[in-house]
């Protein structure tokens, strides 16, 4: 029976620090990009006079406009109405939240919601 040498042991303890650091960067990596959207929305919101009181509720009801979207029967006018019961804004506020909680959060289907909207 061999033993593992230092030069052995050296490796796999910077293997298992390597790993840990690794998997320590992951599992922060989710939540800081998470802040980071968060920030730029509230920020966008601010930017087009819309009231922030709530800031982590009003993430959450921003985040929940693009699975609203895309679920069965979800529809932009569906989303606002939505945005209004929920955060009991007025159609025209809850339109603007809309239209950047989307442009944030899933700006891919941002263009083909307007394109019917805007004039030619």
């Amino acid at each position: 029976m061999s033993f593992p040498t230092r030069v052995q042991l050296g490796a796999l303890r910077f293997l298992g620090v390597t790993t840990g650091v690794a998997g320590l960067t992951a599992a922060l990596a989710a939540p800081v990009h998470a802040d980071l959207m968060g920030n730029a929305f509230l920020r966008a919101l601010t930017n087009a006079g819309v009231p922030v009181l709530q800031p982590d509720s009003t993430t959450a009801l921003g985040q929940s406009a693009c699975p609203m979207l895309v679920q069965r029967g979800g529809s932009f006018e569906s989303v606002i109405s939505a945005m209004a019961d929920g955060g009991g804004m007025s159609h025209d506020v809850a339109g603007v939240f809309t239209v950047v909680a989307i442009a944030t959060y899933c700006p891919a289907v941002l263009a083909p919601l307007l394109s019917d909207r805007l004039p030619g």
